[in-house]
Formats: structure tokens, sequence, C-alpha cells
């Protein structure tokens, strides 16, 4: 019949393809929110679910449910999502989208001890499933401290919210999912504990950690990079690739965070998770697919491959910021902060240098950085390549010549830069570094998602390829526990200049090896 949708019949392969381009759609779901009050809810959560919505991602039905001690109605914490969705939401706010979301918005007071709390918590579920048709699938974020987590688990369990009901034969089974804020522990023995009171309520499947690097577009498109371009393929190797730094740099200092990161620090905040995240990104081999146990598979190949370079005293560094000026405001130091232990080891730089133990990369450190009050703002991961081995030219015509490099901006400006040699105009044969650059902003029109939307989405799909799993947090802790150990038994970190790029021996830990940190 004219006007017909011939793709409308099953198996048909055109309507197949199209469907794999077509955005995924949650179904019937609610998310619950425990610690519903603080920063991340506020700025990151609610936006991204309004955000969600809006791009017509969640399900008409969808319900939001706040857990705290605040004494709120169901329409008090409904102006507090408002408040941060007009505060903080990426996409334009549009009143019937908001209007269809606050439908479903809910409000539980109470604290993780009270057992009438979460009794009632289970009680608002069971009435959304019949309000709102969220047909029993509900999440739970917990966006508490690690601490909070057996209490508010031990809830989850007794109240039966944990483990869906069976609906009976010929009925899809409703799933329960949880997802966890890093960090995952304090080190390796901590987070095998935490891995099995979590695996006690919740399968490992039904498991998200949440690392909100890995749902960022420019992480994802490390994936396509070098998989979808077969140009990269052959010198992405130690036949070619001299390094690899992986840098994460904050301008900021820590403000009023004093009380979560004092005893933390640099290393369990950054490098456990989102910079060996990178690296393994960096280093994997191809998947046989994109099927999440697939990449997991691959990762985890990495992670288990990567050794320390040792002695450590030379090969790893850490330091405190101290007073100093960032840009033209003068700034304390750590030591200063309010709130901060004036006595405090705490590091708000850690370097490390590693080797992956594979064919592909043997003899390639990978430099892994992060730091507080640092000369900018940004994350990336540098691919230096070797110098040509001859070179043509008088050494003062290559003077200006530093190293190739292909380098991805996760954040701010993202990105790629690729850096080469290319001839300067002029009589004579004068060679100097050039840039070609590739930016998000420039080349699409659309503007990238949020981490956290990507994130959530795909959680409340029970799509797990983002989300670390067991393993990978284990082998992790695994390869950052001995600096740990090794920091422990030294003094105080070495004091580096706000506004700079950290401590002295950072850049001594490259300079044995005749090599040097990027200044992005």
């Amino acid at each position: 019949m004219a006007g017909q949708e011939t793709t409308a019949v099953p198996g048909n392969p055109l309507r197949d393809e199209r469907d794999k381009r077509l955005p995924r759609i949650a179904g019937p779901c609610s998310m619950v929110i425990f610690g519903v009050t603080g920063d991340l809810s506020r700025k990151k959560l609610m936006p991204a679910i309004y955000d969600l919505a809006n791009r017509g991602l969640l399900p008409p039905g969808f319900a939001l449910v706040g857990f705290a001690r605040r004494d709120y109605k169901d329409e008090d914490f409904a102006e507090v999502v408002l408040d941060a969705v007009k505060a903080h939401s990426r996409t334009p706010f549009r009143q019937e989208v908001w209007d269809q979301l606050a439908e479903g918005v809910r409000f539980v007071q109470g604290t993780f001890e009270d057992d009438a709390a979460f009794s009632q918590l289970a009680t608002t579920l069971a009435q959304l499933d019949q309000e709102r048709g969220t047909g029993g699938n509900h999440a739970f974020y917990l966006s508490i401290p690690p601490n909070a987590f057996p209490q508010v688990l031990k809830q989850l369990s007794r109240t039966g919210l944990a483990k869906p009901a069976d609906p009976g034969p010929g009925r899809p089974k409703p799933w329960r999912r949880v997802v966890i804020e890093k960090p995952f522990g304090h080190d390796l023995e901590s987070a095998k504990e935490l891995n099995a009171l979590v695996n006690e309520v919740f399968p490992e499947e039904t498991v998200f950690r949440i690392d909100h690097y890995l749902g960022k577009e420019t992480v994802q498109n490390m994936l396509a990079l070098r998989f979808a371009n077969e140009m990269f393929e052959p010198i992405w190797n130690s036949g070619y690739v001299d390094h690899v730094q992986i840098t994460m740099a904050e301008d900021i200092g820590l403000g009023g965070r004093a009380g979560y990161y004092d005893g933390i620090g640099a290393a369990r905040d950054v490098i456990q998770n989102h910079l060996l995240q990178l690296m393994a990104l960096t280093a994997m081999e191809d998947p046989i697919s994109f099927h999440p146990r697939q990449l997991q598979i691959e990762k985890i190949k990495v992670l288990q491959a990567a050794k320390l370079v040792e002695p450590l005293d030379e090969t790893t560094a850490r330091g405190q910021y101290a007073e100093g000026w960032q840009g033209s405001e003068h700034v304390v130091g750590l030591l200063d902060e309010e709130g901060f232990d004036p006595q405090s080891r705490t590091e708000t730089y850690a370097a490390i240098t590693l080797n992956v133990e594979t064919r592909r990369w043997a003899g390639v450190p990978f430099y892994l950085r992060t730091g507080k009050r640092l000369g900018r703002r940004v994350t990336e991961i540098a691919v230096v390549f070797k110098r040509a081995p001859h070179l043509p030219f008088d050494q003062t015509m290559t003077e200006e010549l530093g190293q190739n490099a292909l380098v991805v901006r996760v954040q701010p400006d993202e990105g790629i830069t690729l850096r080469f040699g290319s001839k300067v105009p002029g009589s004579s044969m004068e060679v100097r570094d050039v840039n070609m650059d590739f930016s998000y902003g420039e080349a699409f029109t659309e503007s990238s998602p949020e981490a956290y939307e990507r994130l959530i989405l795909d959680m409340l799909l029970g799509v797990p390829s983002l989300f670390p799993v067991n393993e990978e947090v284990e082998l992790s802790w695994r390869i950052l526990d001995p600096v740990l150990e090794h920091w422990a038994a030294e003094g105080k970190p070495e004091p580096y200049e706000s506004g700079t790029w950290g401590p002295s021996s950072a850049d001594e830990m490259l300079a044995r090896s005749g090599r040097e940190w990027r200044r992005p």
C-alpha cells in the first residue's frame, strides 16, 4: 500500500539497521537517590534526569524518589529538583517536560537506621508501580559516603527492595539495580570487603559503579579513534610510541572539601579510577565486539599486565600545593585551608610510572599524573611518538622541533590534536612543530551530553559497558597499593607553588629518562 511503512516486518534488515541508529529509550522504571540533598545530586543527577526527559529518553511514567532526613513533602522536594534543573541542566527548560516529570517526584523522610522510613520507601515504590506503571523496575543510587553503604544495603535487603518479586508465568521479570559512587574502598583489602558486601545483596550484574570520566564523549571517542581508523593501528605500539602521558589537572584547591579529601589524596581520588581506566582504553586490544563483557575483558587484560616501574622513589612523585598565584588571585596553601590538619601528609599531586607488559607495549612507559592548583584545568591523553632515527637537517634548523604527538583532549576543550613537524616558509629548510586540531564544538552541531546523562541512561537500560566491574576495581588497587605503602613510609609530600605544574620531583622523574612533561 502506498505510504505504508515497509520496515515493520519482523526481521527486516532495513528495520534492524534503522533501529540500531534510533535513540535508546529506557523502559518503565524509577530511580531512588540516597544522599539527595548533596551537591552531586543537585548539580549533576537531577539535571541529568531532566535532560534525559527533555531528549525523550525516559518513559512518560518515570519516577524520581528522594530519601533524606529533611522534613520535605513531595511538593517541597519537587521545588528542590526544579531549582536544580533551572540552575544546572544542559538543555533548555520546557514547562511541559517538567510537568510530566514532576508528576512522578516523591520524597521519603528518614535516616539510614530508620526501619519505618525504609518500609515507607517500599510502600512508595509499590504505589508508583500502580500509579506510574514503573513495573517493579527500580534503581537505587547511593550518593552517600562508603561508610553508610552497609546500613543502606542491609535495609534494602530487609525490606525486600533489593530483590524483585516473581511476577508469575508469562510476565517479564522486574529488575533492581544499585549505583555506587567512588571511592570503591581505600585499598585492595577494603575494596574486596566492599565488593563482597554489595554482592551479598545485589548480584554483580546489577551493580553499576559510576566513574563519570567513562561517560565523557571524548573518552568513548578513544575507541572510535583507535578501532575505526586503520591509519593508527600500524603505529600504535612500542615500535613507534616513545611514551604515553595521561594527565588530569585542576586549577582549584580543596575549599570546603577538606573533611572528605584529607586521608584520601590525589592518587586514591583520581589515579585508582579515572586515570587507570583511561590507560586501559588507550592500551587495550580491539575487542571482538562492543558488547559490554568484551570491552571489560580487554580492559582487564591491560590492568593485569600493568606493572609499576621501580625504584618507586625515582618513578613516582607526590606533592602538596603551597601558597601562590592562580592567575591574578593569590591563594593559600593546602595546610592553611580551613578544616585541614596542619600536619597532614595527604598529597594533592601524584604521579606514577607504569609499564604494560604486553607484546604491543613492551618498553613503553605510561606516566599518570594528577594534581590540584596546577597551571590550568585540563584532562588529556598524550601518545608521544619516537623521534625520527635520522634528521637530514642542520641542528639549528630543527631546534624548535619536538616529538610527534597525538593528544586526546578529554576536557575542557574536547577534541584531538596532532602535533608534527612542518617547514617554516622561507628560503631555508627550517622545521617547526605545528598542530592539526579537531574540536567537537566546531565539528558537530549537536552538543555533547553530560557524562551523567549517558551513565544514568545506560544504567536504566541495563548496559554496563562504561561501568568498572569487581575485577577492574581490585586490579586497580593492586597496582596502586605499593605506591601508597611506599609514600606512607616516607616523610611529608614535597610542597609546590600554586599555579605551577607540580613539584620538582615530578620533573626529575621524567628527566631521568631524557623526557619531560607536556605543558598543556
